[in-house]
């Protein structure tokens, strides 16, 4: 184990096109690499850190976050990321403490436009009763449009209409417009180099009584592609809440546009059972070599933490791991309609997911759950604001106020997910050639990337056979880990006989946030039997001059600093850089498996404490006042 400080150069290499090739194969190509010179950065062109963004926010044009009453679109939300002060719906004045790199907008494709019609009174809405109706609950604001705003989510959410006058289908006149001003927008600010504007759409299936099959759809390219296909719904006759129609949706854009879409899932922990299944479909269709090739072809990563929860692992599903209970949602579905049950949740949660796509692989020959991990807000107020100390909440109804905590997020009959229960997560941390539209997609293809819950942890996660003790000594360890392996979201083959493989991983504190507590390896495998098994490594720690593991193997806590009232700690536990090469002692070259990196920071205030120290209020006794923000890199694959 080995514990340096790794200055700025320790991230000054990212994705070489080495690396590329690397990750589709593990083939190494020194011929990518300059000749020997004097200075170590001569010849290089690779950026110097990962770019942060968020591929999940919604804005006005969005048909539940207008009727929950935000005012602000597209535009307002790309001045935002890229560090511009404005003015939230509910009037306070905001701005990001450090600018986002790139952001994609991902407004509700489903009656997209909407709201615009609402709120502009439009004849043909209030010519019909029930659109009258709720047309009127809405301008009138308050408690009165959330029960609107209710009532039309969870018609949604049952595959019902409130009315054929509140439907805004593809084609239309609104649904047209609607689209074209995302787009506009988005080409307005983007602005290669500097800030990266992404086209997308979110795809909202909800299936059975509310469970939860959303998808984020991102376009590689410009309005010039983009503007040829509008955005695929989940109503019929137009769309379909099937991920395999939304997969031949993007297969049929692919075709007859040359341009390039991927999608990404989301938000799993609300889906009841549905979002990862083995052996069926919800629609009953049993999983064939058709749906486990579509699915990894099309969705390369995964929304692995955001507000409505983190989705990386559950303790019932991990009861050994005492750091798998954060910030879980695991109370029912979407709408809350259906309870949740402990069968549902290995079909929901990233490691679950990960350890049965091995399974699958084996029986088909392909891994559907190949995935990458990001970590995106799910913010339906325009604003991506991922920091405990600038949490705007979910909807513009739960923005900073004395009544937030104690305002249900969302309530249905009697069941609600309480206002302090939503989590201030998450961001995309992307390893990008360069800050385009191009760049980051490619690099979201391979999976070169990992999420956050909200601080900017900067990771490196490296894997392969030759690396040594003295790798983590090097002041460019990015430079050694892609020269003797592959980065996070690669795959490693053919073990040399004899030999496990060994994994280079370094990661340094956000300036802005707690130092770091640990870096752990999480394995997951499949063993000849076809079981699957997990474990997670502590493999470098803070404070190891007083913190060892126990005869039990546990390392002991960091500590906790944290003055709740004051909404404020010390980073005096904990270090501010780790770095180790760590060697799998447990390697079986007969059994898949793969590999990723968690980081974990010591505890900081929670956005509860610095709200209840903000109004000077009490916290729900329930609510928690302290977090451990982490970090979840894209896993390094395994396969004999």
């Amino acid at each position: 184990m080995m514990r340096l400080p790794i200055f700025a150069v320790l991230f000054t290499l990212a994705a070489s096109p080495a690396a590329v090739a690397q990750d589709l194969g593990g083939v190494h190509n020194p011929d990518n690499y300059p000749p020997p010179s004097y200075s170590p950065y001569a010849g290089r062109n690779f950026p110097d850190r990962p770019l942060w963004g968020d591929t999940h926010l919604h804005t006005t044009l969005s048909f539940d976050a207008g009727a929950f009453g935000n005012r602000l679109g597209p535009e307002e939300a790309y001045q935002f990321a890229r560090g511009d002060e404005i003015t939230s719906t509910g009037g306070y004045k905001v701005r990001l403490s450090r600018p986002l790199d790139w952001l994609v907008v991902s407004d509700h494709s489903d009656d997209m436009g909407l709201f615009t019609r609402i709120f502009e009174s439009h004849p043909d809405i209030l010519a019909d009763p029930e659109g009258r109706r709720i047309h009127d609950m809405i301008m009138a604001g308050g408690q009165t449009a959330v029960a609107a705003t209710v009532e039309l989510i969870d018609a949604f959410a049952q595959g019902k209409k409130v009315s054929n006058a509140l439907s805004v289908a593809p084609g239309t006149e609104a649904f047209t417009a609607t689209w074209e001003r995302i787009v506009k927008a988005a080409e307005n600010y983007n602005d290669p180099g500097q800030f990266t504007a992404l086209i997308g759409f979110e795809w909202t299936s909800q299936v059975g009584k509310g469970d939860n099959l959303h998808r984020v759809v991102i376009f590689r390219d410009g309005a010039e592609i983009a503007l040829r296909h509008e955005p695929y719904t989940t109503q019929a006759p137009f769309g379909s809440p099937d991920p395999m129609d939304l997969w031949a949706w993007m297969d049929n854009v692919e075709a007859t546009s040359r341009g390039r879409v991927l999608t990404l899932a989301h938000n799993g922990n609300l889906s009841n059972g549905i979002m990862f299944p083995v052996d069926r479909q919800y629609t009953g269709r049993k999983l064939d070599e058709r749906y486990v090739k579509e699915r990894i072809k099309w969705e390369p990563l995964y929304e692995v933490t955001q507000i409505k929860g983190d989705g990386e692992a559950h303790p019932y599903l991990s009861a050994d791991d005492e750091f798998a209970d954060y910030e879980t949602w695991a109370k029912g579905n979407l709408n809350l309609s259906v309870p949740k049950t402990n069968d549902m949740l290995q079909y929901e949660y990233a490691r679950e997911a990960l350890k049965n796509g091995l399974e699958l692989e084996r029986k088909f020959g392909t891994n559907p759950y190949k995935f990458g991990m990001v970590g995106s807000t799910d913010s339906h107020t325009s604003l991506a604001t991922a920091q405990e100390d600038n949490f705007f909440g979910k909807h513009s109804g739960s923005e900073p106020s004395a009544m937030r905590m104690e305002h249900p997020m969302a309530k249905v009959g009697g069941a609600e997910y309480e206002g302090w229960s939503t989590a201030a997560s998450g961001l995309a941390a992307i390893y990008a050639t360069d800050n385009s539209r191009a760049g980051i997609f490619d690099a979201m293809r391979r999976k070169e990337t990992y999420a956050t819950t909200g601080s900017r942890i900067t990771v490196r996660f490296f894997g392969g056979w030759e690396f040594d003790a003295s790798d983590a000594n090097n002041r460019l360890p990015a430079s050694i880990g892609y020269r003797k392996g592959v980065p996070m979201g690669g795959d490693l083959r053919s073990a040399p006989d004899g030999q496990a493989p060994s994994f280079l991983v370094a990661a340094r504190k956000d300036p802005m946030s707690g130092n770091l507590d640990r870096i752990q390896i999480v394995k997951g495998w499949l063993d000849r039997r076809g079981n699957t098994h997990e474990k997670v490594y502590d493999v470098v720690w803070g404070d190891a001059d007083r913190r060892q593991p126990g005869d039990d193997g546990k390392l002991p806590a960091v500590g906790n600093t944290v003055d709740v009232a004051e909404a404020a700690w010390t980073n005096t536990i904990g270090d501010p850089e780790l770095i180790t090469v760590w060697t799998d002692p447990d390697f079986d070259a007969d059994e898949p498996a793969f590999y990723y990196a968690r980081v974990i920071e010591i505890p900081t205030p929670r956005w509860t404490a610095y709200e209840a120290r903000f109004y000077g209020i009490e916290a729900p006794e329930e609510s928690p006042m302290t977090t451990q923000e982490r970090a979840y890199t894209s896993p390094i694959w395994y396969t004999p």
